[in-house]
């Protein structure tokens, strides 16, 4: 859990070990306060900018803090102040536009997400992407679900209505976690590759994809680019 104070964050800098991403998760709503105070000084104008275009006030604090928490972690792992943090995107691997994953210049693979009340960000020495999302609504699952995988969308329909939401936001947030490590989103297509709606993901080729433990109401997932690596040892890449 990353935990913010008007004083900034003075825990450790994200670290971890070969092909296991460092996750982080951050209540926006209890770091609100502290990431307003902080933000004049960390966040550059596009971000501010970004703030300001936001409708709904839970929706600037939960951005502001995502960001902050962002820029603070990847600063104390750079060994910089948050706000010399050079913020790029890479080159979109599908069309080449300059909208792919985000990244810093400096070789640390990162990914972030937010929903209202959380956040969540992953830093890895791989590509990595990272999702959370709060459990949709029985409309939301109906809607969507044909989109899926078909195996995914056979899944779903086989379960009973009360455990078919929380298996929809299982998938949901382990295929845009894949997608985004990727670095295409949700444009690559929700059909492509099973990572499955069960307990326990499929790993897509060369990703490993991983259930995050988050607060009740909310599901979240990590990926992580395993490709001319050796499998960790313990993990069965058949799973």
């Amino acid at each position: 859990m990353f935990t913010l104070t008007e004083d900034g964050y003075r825990g450790p800098a994200p670290s971890w070990r070969p092909g296991a991403p460092s996750v982080w998760l951050v209540d926006t709503d209890r770091a609100a306060g502290a990431a307003r105070s902080l933000a004049p000084g960390i966040l550059d104008a596009s971000e501010l900018a970004r703030v300001e275009k936001l409708v709904f006030p839970a929706d600037r604090d939960c951005y502001t803090a995502a960001h902050v928490a962002l820029r603070l972690l990847l600063g104390a792992h750079q060994g910089v102040a948050p706000d010399a943090v050079r913020l790029t995107r890479e080159r979109c691997p599908s069309c080449g536009g300059p909208h792919g994953r985000p990244a810093t210049g400096g070789g640390t693979h990162f990914s972030l997400s937010h929903t209202r009340g959380v956040a969540l960000l992953a830093f890895a020495d791989a590509p990595v992407g990272v999702d959370v999302e709060r459990v949709p609504e029985a409309r939301v699952v109906t809607e969507i679900s044909g989109q899926l995988h078909p195996a995914e969308a056979a899944e779903l329909a086989a379960l009973p209505q009360p455990e078919r939401l929380a298996a929809f936001a299982r998938v949901w947030t382990r295929k845009e976690a894949y997608l985004k490590g990727e670095g295409v989103g949700l444009a690559g297509g929700l059909n492509r590759e099973h990572v499955g709606t069960g307990p326990l993901p499929l790993d897509p080729p060369g990703w490993s994809v991983t259930d995050v433990a988050v607060p009740a109401g909310y599901a979240a997932a990590v990926a992580v680019g395993t490709a001319g690596r050796a499998p960790a040892e313990g993990h069965d890449p058949r799973k």
